[in-house]
């Protein structure tokens, strides 16, 4: 601030110095004129732009209630009230009198009789133009009356009956035809331009004064030649007459007297001008100073407050990093100490406080990571049972988003949540402040979930928290484990006693018919066919167990499963309950057992066959009753069969895979159990799904070969290793 007042000192010492000498000196004032007033003007501009910005800065300051700024206010008022009223009444004062002082020096009434000297020039002027016009009119008629030829022979008798200096005669383009001129030493005459001839063709006429360099002014009149023949080419006639030499002399030194007249009247205006700009200067120079001096004043008294008041603010805040500064010894720098020193008392208490919350959100951050991380769902309710917290394992879990219930209790549940919520809810009422422990399935999942629940202590505000995991998989695969050992115990125990009986009532039938009558005989032998067929069905019913108990490990191999289908469903071309089938093209090969992905086909196709036949026996089934598609589905293969049958009941659909769960009145209910043991062991999955019109649908789902395995499937023919396997489809559900 101190660099920028003694620079703006400076400056407008020197601009007044410069404004003094140029008012005293005309002529350096005329040399230096647009110097001088650009440079007060810039000072001007800068002195202002100054003034304002300190201005509009202590305004800020005021509205911001930043203390100290009433006490600045106050100075920065007198200070300037005290410069500017005597500074205004010596600026009124001394622009009149500089105004009428010089008005006074320069009343000279010579302004109109100049004028009237110009204007009668310009009259004079005019009158002889006009002259030079009718003259060229007269030569132009008579010289139309002529063959081109008589125009150049008689061309300079015109001119001096005329009285005319030079007369020219061109053509259309510009080319000399004649001329004519009283000075003979001339060989070349002067030409008109282009432009003349151009506007005296459109206009029929063109007149100008010209003032060659080193010449006097002359006139010069074009006109254009009427033709005699139609067929002539078109002519210009031009005269030229120069004006008396002590005319044009006399008409120079009138103008140059009034351009004269005219710069001194601007000198006097300028020389105003210039005084004013020197007092509005001062002026100005001395409201910069009384505010200046005013705001420099004012900090020295209030800044050490103003600092002391920031600070507090700061404190206040919670902002100690920065201190007062002490800017002088007396008591308010005593002061200032003080509250410094209770400042950095406040700060180490403050980076205390702050490092234990910061260990607080740290240890909640890395807790919620973990709980984010976690797959099992975990809901933790306030003690109104409303939801306050759920993490991403739970919204997994039940395919559903818990932000859609998030801080509602649980009775205000409803759509897909509503199952889920009253169940937990009666456990929570149930179990009242005790950990319970509750095995369901919500309907529609098809899951089973183990949920656990227990309250939270008082002291951390109370509330609910609820873990649970889906479970089903693990409980598949416990019930297939059990089925898998019952079906192998039963095998063992029934199928050894299954062929001596069979053999034993073909024995009784083969010895003992021969010694019965007719009517007894028959008895026995449709006993005994009886006996043997249904050993048959349990022989068939034991070979199922017996598959499902020991299922062989598949060979994985490049597999075409569009070959695959189109062979397998080739068997069913002539079944009663038509197959259509939806193969996408240039499908990828899947890692698969030729001869299991064939068992699975034939027993979804035969399941969907069996669902048709027992929900609508009698109905005419279209061409797309039962559909088997493939399609490209990511980083697997897609095999879907669908049916327009009845569907899976909801009871039955979440344990569908299971052995021995089946809807229909005959068969052991292990088809869809052997089917997801093969899939399984494909590492691959399977779905189903109740289609929303009507029927269902088994979606499968196989991993594709990595890098340039071939598929075992090459145009349709199936190849495998044992291409004699017998491929028994087995009923289920």
């Amino acid at each position: 601030m101190k660099i920028l007042l003694s620079i703006g000192a400076a400056v407008g010492v020197v601009g007044l110095f410069l404004l003094a000498t140029a008012s005293a000196d005309t002529s350096l004032m005329a040399r230096q004129y647009p110097l001088l007033l650009g440079l007060n003007a810039a000072l001007a501009l800068l002195l202002a732009a100054f003034v304002i910005y300190q201005l509009v800065l202590l305004a800020r300051r005021y509205r911001a209630r930043v203390f100290g700024t009433r006490l600045t206010l106050r100075l920065v008022a007198r200070f300037a009230l005290l410069a500017v009223v005597p500074g205004l009444v010596v600026y009124a004062v001394s622009v009149v009198f500089i105004t009428r002082s010089i008005e006074s020096w320069f009343d000279v009434k010579v302004d109109a009789a100049l004028e009237g000297g110009m204007r009668l020039g310009q009259g004079a002027i005019d009158q002889m133009q006009s002259e030079l016009q009718a003259k060229a009119r007269a030569m132009a008629l008579d010289l139309a009356e002529r063959s081109p030829t008589e125009q150049v022979l008689v061309l300079n008798r015109l001119r001096e009956q005329a009285s005319v200096q030079d007369a020219v005669l061109v053509g259309n383009s510009g080319r000399l035809v004649a001329s004519a001129s009283e000075d003979l030493t001339r060989f070349v005459p002067e030409l008109p331009t282009p432009q003349a001839l151009r506007q005296a063709r459109l206009e029929r006429a063109y007149s100008s004064i010209d003032s060659p360099a080193g010449k006097g002014l002359a006139i010069r009149v074009v006109l254009p030649v009427d033709r005699l023949v139609i067929g002539d080419e078109l002519r210009y006639l031009q005269l030229r007459q120069s004006v008396p030499e002590s005319f044009a002399r006399s008409a120079e030194a009138v103008e140059a007297a009034y351009r004269d007249y005219r710069e001194l009247a601007l000198s006097r205006d300028g020389l105003k001008q210039i005084y004013v700009v020197t007092l509005t200067f001062a002026l100005l120079m001395a409201l910069f100073a009384a505010v200046a001096v005013a705001v420099n004043q004012s900090n020295l008294l209030s800044q050490p407050m103003a600092n002391l008041a920031q600070a507090t603010q700061a404190v206040a805040r919670g902002d100690f990093s920065h201190p007062a500064p002490v800017t002088s010894r007396d008591e308010i720098g005593v002061l200032t100490e003080s509250f410094n020193s209770m400042m950095r008392q406040l700060d180490e208490a403050r980076k205390v406080v702050e490092a234990n919350r910061l260990a607080l959100e740290t240890a909640k951050a890395y807790l919620e990571n973990i709980l984010g991380n976690l797959s099992t769902g975990v809901l933790v309710f306030d003690q109104d049972l409303s939801l306050s917290v759920h993490n991403l394992g739970a919204n997994t879990i039940l395919n559903t988003d818990f932000s859609a219930v998030s801080g509602r209790p649980l009775q205000e549940w409803a759509g897909s949540f509503e199952p889920f919520a009253k169940a937990v809810r009666e456990a929570f009422m149930n179990n009242e402040d005790k950990p319970w422990q509750l095995e369901f399935s919500p309907r529609g999942t098809g899951k089973t979930l183990l949920a656990r629940g227990a309250p939270l202590p008082r002291e951390n505000g109370a509330g609910h928290v609820l873990v649970f995991d889906d479970v089903t998989q693990l409980i598949q695969a416990q019930r297939a484990t059990a089925w898998a050992e019952v079906a192998r115990r039963l095998a063992h125990e029934i199928k050894n006693p299954l062929t001596p009986i069979q053999l034993s009532a073909e024995r009784l039938d083969m010895k003992l018919s021969p010694r019965l009558g007719e009517e007894d005989a028959e008895t026995l032998h449709r006993s005994t066919r009886t006996i043997v067929n249904q050993v048959a069905a349990l022989k068939a019913m034991v070979d199922d167990f017996s598959d499902y108990a020991r299922i062989r490990a598949p060979v994985l191999t490049g597999l075409d499963l569009n070959a695959l289908v189109t062979e397998v469903l080739s068997l069913y071309e002539n079944s009663r309950v038509p197959v259509s089938k939806f193969l996408a093209p240039d499908l990828a090969p899947v890692r698969a057992d030729s001869a299991q992905m064939r068992q699975v086909i034939h027993n979804l196709v035969q399941n969907a066959q069996d669902a048709l036949e027992q929900n609508e026996p009698g109905r005419v089934l279209s061409d797309s009753a039962i559909s088997v598609e493939t399609s490209d589905a990511g980083d697997r293969i897609r095999l879907c069969v669908s049916d327009q049958g009845g569907g899976f009941p909801e009871e039955t659909i979440g344990r569908a895979f299971e052995p021995y769960v089946t809807t229909k009145p005959r068969g052991t209910g292990l088809g869809l159990a052997i089917v997801k043991k093969i899939v399984d062991e494909h590492q691959g999955s399977i779905e189903i799904r109740n289609r929303p019109g009507e029927g269902a649908a088994v979606l499968v789902f196989l991993q594709k070969v990595n890098g340039a395995a071939k598929p075992s499937l090459v145009r349709g023919a199936l190849q495998t290793d044992d291409t004699s396997a017998a491929v028994r489809p087995v009923r289920s559900a």
